[in-house]
């Protein structure tokens, strides 16, 4: 390997060597490759966490159908399941935005605000990686739903 850390001949992307600490700066290109690759990284290994659970789920449920003979033990069986259904479902929903920010890093959209098209805060991203509004357009879009929803 030369200096750069390239092996000869075989030209490698820097995705290839983002250091496990690695940490989004505000001192370097917004969205650069190394940026986009630490988001990208993110989003897969909450997605595959989730759907590890969404396993577990599915057999915690899968073994625990049998019958309860007392009314008071099957029903909390009964809402711990439905709790639990309410969970999985959500996260769904989770994965589904996942997938579409892993969408938007393919096609270079990611990290735009979607009303501004201004630059969301890496902190933002850091936090939730599943932004797609910086903080001020999502608190509008917040105060309007709830002028709204108190007609």
């Amino acid at each position: 390997m030369n200096q750069l850390g390239k092996t000869e001949g075989a030209e490698m992307k820097a995705e290839n060597f983002l250091p496990e600490d690695y940490r989004p700066a505000e001192d370097e290109p917004f969205m650069n490759e190394r940026q986009m690759e630490y988001f990208r990284r993110k989003l897969l290994a909450w997605k595959a966490e989730i759907l590890d659970d969404s396993r577990d789920t599915i057999e915690g449920l899968q073994e625990s159908t049998r019958n309860i003979p007392d009314v008071a033990d099957r029903a909390s069986e009964e809402t711990d399941r439905a709790l639990e259904l309410r969970t999985r479902d959500r996260q769904r929903k989770l994965v589904a935005k996942i997938d579409s920010a892993l969408r938007r890093i393919d096609e270079g959209e990611y990290g735009y605000c979607e009303v501004t098209g201004e630059p969301i805060s890496l902190k933002r991203l850091d936090a939730r990686p599943i932004a797609t509004m910086s903080l001020e357009a999502q608190e509008r879009h917040e105060r309007r739903e709830k002028v709204h929803r108190d007609d």
